[in-house]
């Protein structure tokens, strides 16, 4: 690319720009700008031609119509090598614009607002913003587009070790992030649009999705070793907390099959933000513990291994509260491949940092209910998605129905609710023993229900006498309920809704324990 000569600056988060105005100025180049932008520089002292000055049109239409002219366009797309464009451009009046710096109307801030209306939102779509970073993207051979304020200071950096010139490795990486970040924009605006029926009423489902996603990381591998894999984060994803945003302390490079259980992990955390303490363990998806304290994390913790230290082994932790001294001892104890925790304090650091490989998440918002937003879960398909609201029905046992002679005592119910949330994240068909801050055993991903109450109490460390069952859909047959309460439950919680639900009851009745429909199934494919 030849030298830099003239750059058209038009910016809507201002972040650096009167620091990099003044660079590019001190390096010579002719400064175009429009309205606040021009206004912001000018203040700050820097030379600046106001785009309505060159073009020789003014800006109409309340700032709609400003950078849409053949002036600037033509000084964007001309091809400098092509000696037809350069007589075209001379013929009308036209020069030059090597560098152009734009970021965009901030629709999806603005959308984001409970009370954005209709109107607001059509307001801030950006026309000439798009359309410039796509002109000068498409002729990045010639044209430097920046569109990020983090790229500001390395190219006056390169602008100075290259005669005010940039290198075409540097402007092809310009390119690709600002069709990147055009794609982005326009997928968010497809999404807000296509969410609306024709009298501007919310559908269910959007018509069109768009979607971008951002790479964080390529990966050794996938779920196998024979399987490439990549670590994308959507750039309008509206999750939060996610891992995607956790920072890596210490350890190994994540792997994918980590990445998908400290997901598994994360969400089950999430049900207990409300908690004092809380800690789960999770292995290929599925919770194989989890318990909750009144008085430490750590107590928590060891009851959470304690429900199943075999399969606890190589597993993934997660925890509601900062990692101290105590709690961080018990993890040392045994094999873990990745701990996700909100903070972590000095005094843990120093005991974790004796597992080198261990890999610390450091993920803000975690213990905090108010931080937790959620939005769609997607499902891959051959040449296709799923789609659906990510669940996140919290129901209250003592809303529930109960449908047996007895009722269930205190206990039973505050031990219900905790089963009941770990029974959420259990892979179908589920089947959870816990006491009432414990998990005791956990029956997962099983073809008949029956099955998985059998596996449960096989892999329960501790005796199930008085403790309360959680069914994450009805049951069937009875022979679930028999095998629930010959194991030692005295109350169990269900969706209910089987064509057999009165001869489930009458099972429950007849070995005199308590049952609750919640009328809300929680499969998990």
């Amino acid at each position: 690319m030849s030298k830099m000569l003239r750059a058209l600056i038009s910016v809507y988060d201002k972040t650096g720009v009167v620091e990099f105005a003044k660079g590019l100025s001190e390096r010579g180049v002719e400064i175009i700008s429009t309205g606040g932008t021009a206004k912001l520089l000018k203040e700050k002292g820097v030379s600046v031609i106001e785009v309505s000055d060159y073009t020789g049109s003014p800006e109409i239409l309340d700032g709609r119509l400003k950078t849409l002219h053949p002036k600037i366009h033509g000084g964007i797309l001309a091809m400098r090598g092509n000696a037809k464009h350069q007589e075209q451009m001379k013929e009308n009046g036209i020069e030059p614009i090597d560098m152009l710096v734009v970021n965009l109307y901030p629709f999806e801030e603005t959308i984001a607002k409970p009370d954005c209306t209709f109107e607001e939102a059509v307001e801030n779509i950006d026309i000439g913003g798009p359309t410039m970073v796509r002109a000068a993207a498409k002729n990045h051979n010639d044209v430097a587009v920046i569109v990020d304020p983090s790229d500001y200071s390395s190219v006056l950096v390169e602008m100075d070790s290259n005669e005010n010139s940039l290198k075409g490795s540097t402007l092809f990486k310009l390119m690709k992030k600002a069709f990147a970040t055009t794609a982005s924009y326009d997928a968010a605006i497809t999404n807000y649009f296509t969410a609306l029926d024709d009298s501007k009423n919310e559908l269910d489902m959007p018509t069109n999705l768009g979607m971008n996603f951002d790479l964080i990381q390529t990966l050794r591998y996938g779920e196998n070793p024979h399987q490439q894999a990549a670590f994308y984060k959507c750039t309008h994803g509206i999750d939060k907390p996610s891992i995607s945003d956790a920072r890596q302390l210490q350890g190994k490079e994540l792997s994918y099959n980590n990445i998908m259980d400290a997901d598994a992990v994360l969400g089950m955390v999430l049900e207990f933000a409300d908690m004092p303490y809380a800690a789960v363990v999770v292995k290929h998806a599925n919770p194989c513990g989890a318990a909750t304290s009144e008085s430490s994390l750590s107590e928590a913790l060891g009851k959470a291994i304690a429900t199943d230290p075999l399969s606890a082994f190589g597993g993934i932790i997660g925890l509601n509260r900062s990692v101290d001294e105590a709690a961080a001892k018990i993890i040392v104890e045994t094999f873990f491949e990745v701990v996700v925790a909100p903070s972590f304090d000095d005094a843990a650091r120093v005991v974790l940092g004796k597992k080198k490989n261990l890999r610390l998440l450091e993920l803000q918002g975690i213990g905090d209910v108010k931080s937790v937003s959620a939005g769609w879960y997607l499902r891959d398909i051959r040449n296709g998605i799923l789609i659906q609201k990510r669940d996140v029905a919290s129901e209250d046992v003592n809303a529930a129905e109960v449908v047996t002679k007895r009722s269930p005592s205190a206990d039973e119910l505050q031990a219900l609710q905790f089963a009941w949330r770990i029974c959420k994240h259990v892979k179908s068909n589920a089947i959870v023993f816990t006491s009432k801050d414990q998990a005791l055993g956990v029956g997962a991903g099983q073809m008949s229900r029956v099955d998985a109450a059998k596996i449960a109490v096989m892999k329960s460390q501790s005796t199930l006498k008085g403790s309360v069952v959680a069914s994450d859909a009805f049951f069937p047959f009875r022979d679930g309920v028999d095998a629930a309460v010959e194991a030692g439950a005295t109350a169990i919680i269900q969706p209910g809704g089987s064509k057999r639900d009165g001869e489930v009851i009458a099972a429950a009745d007849e070995h005199d324990v308590a049952m609750l429909f919640t009328g809300i199934r929680h499969f998990r494919h």
